[in-house]
Parts: structure tokens; C-alpha cells; sequence
């Protein structure tokens, strides 16, 4: 049997990518994002690398039909940018697009080739995210995009509810281990200061 420890963890790697910054439902005309910045989180580059990091997962699993490709340059003083692709919104509800598995990243020098979207982009929209806090890029994505927040739902309340309560008890248990610890150091320094007397 698993131990409860694990299962926990596990529980709680599971609730940090369903809830959290970036879950988010799109509507269906955003066929396509496609991320610009630097690998080094230098001159500008830690706010996308943060999105990248911790909201983009969330919206990835939220909405696993939309194609999300990452390009890291080396170049650090080239520009961060953030494209969503629209399609028509008549056609794209129509439509169905193949589960894309993964959010594909790759690292390069060079310009990238432009890589093809599921449906005909009939505009797209441009996040400057150079400079900008990851929290800001979220609410622009949000504001372009019209995406719908996903709410916890009473059971993951209470998951999320009882993961605090198991987190504040582990750490009065690890309190009274620490203070228990340094008893019995202090206890064996008197010994042995004894021993070393006689």
C-alpha cells in the first residue's frame, strides 16, 4: 500500500496544476499562443520565464486542444513577446482540433520558421512581456483572450483545506522533534563534560 505521505504529495501536485494562476478555460477561437524570450532570466526575461514556469502548465491543462510553442533564444537583449492566434468565431466552435500532448519549447539562435496553426489565424494579438510581472502577462492573456477562471469546486476546497491543515500539524511536529533533538544533545554535552571531569 502507498504510504500516506506519498499519496499526499501526489494529491497536492495534482490540485497545484488544476487551481492556481493560469487556470483558465479559453473560448474557441484562440487556436494557437506561441512564446519569445530569453533561456537567462536577464535584462527583462524573469517575468516570461515565470509565466512559462508556473502559468503556463495550468492553462496547458485546461485546455489541451490549443497548440502552445516556446521558443528560448540565447539572446538576451531580443524582445519577449507573447502572440495568441485567433480563428474566425463563426468556424472555430465548428471545428475540433487533435489533442496537441505536450507544450513544445525549443531554445535557439536564430529566427524560428513560423509553424502552422490547426485552423486559419484570422488576427493575432502581441503581449510585449519584456519587463513585465508574470501576474501582468496572466491578466493580459486574460483580458485578450477572454478566458474563463476556473473555480475550485467544494470537494477541492475541502482538499485544499485539509493539505493546510496537514501542512500546520507536520510543522508543531517538527517543532516538538527539533526542540526533543536539542534536550538530548544537551543532555549528552552534560554527560559527557562529566565523564571528562572524572
Amino acid at each position: 500500500m502507498v504510504s500516506v505521505v506519498r499519496r499526499m504529495r501526489n494529491l497536492r501536485t495534482l490540485l497545484a496544476i488544476r487551481l492556481g494562476p493560469g487556470a483558465a478555460v479559453f473560448p474557441p477561437e484562440v487556436n494557437r499562443i506561441h512564446m519569445d524570450f530569453a533561456a537567462k532570466p536577464l535584462d527583462g526575461h524573469m517575468g516570461p520565464r515565470k509565466f512559462f514556469k508556473q502559468c503556463l502548465p495550468r492553462l496547458k491543462f485546461h485546455n489541451p486542444a490549443v497548440p502552445m510553442t516556446v521558443n528560448r533564444t540565447t539572446d538576451i537583449t531580443g524582445p519577449a513577446t507573447l502572440t495568441i492566434h485567433f480563428a474566425d468565431p463563426a468556424t472555430a466552435g465548428k471545428t475540433s482540433p487533435a489533442i496537441s500532448s505536450t507544450t513544445s519549447s525549443t531554445t535557439s539562435t536564430g529566427p524560428v520558421a513560423a509553424s502552422t496553426s490547426p485552423a486559419p489565424t484570422v488576427r493575432t494579438e502581441t503581449i510585449q512581456m519584456k519587463h513585465v510581472h508574470e501576474s501582468e502577462i496572466l491578466s493580459q492573456v486574460m483580458a485578450l483572450t477572454k478566458a474563463k477562471i476556473v473555480l475550485p469546486t467544494p470537494e477541492e476546497e475541502q482538499e485544499i483545506k485539509d493539505l493546510q491543515q496537514q501542512r500546520v500539524e507536520s510543522e508543531e511536529i517538527s517543532k516538538k522533534a527539533k526542540i526533543a533533538k536539542e534536550a538530548r544533545k544537551r543532555a549528552e554535552a552534560v554527560i559527557s563534560a562529566a565523564r571528562e571531569s572524572t
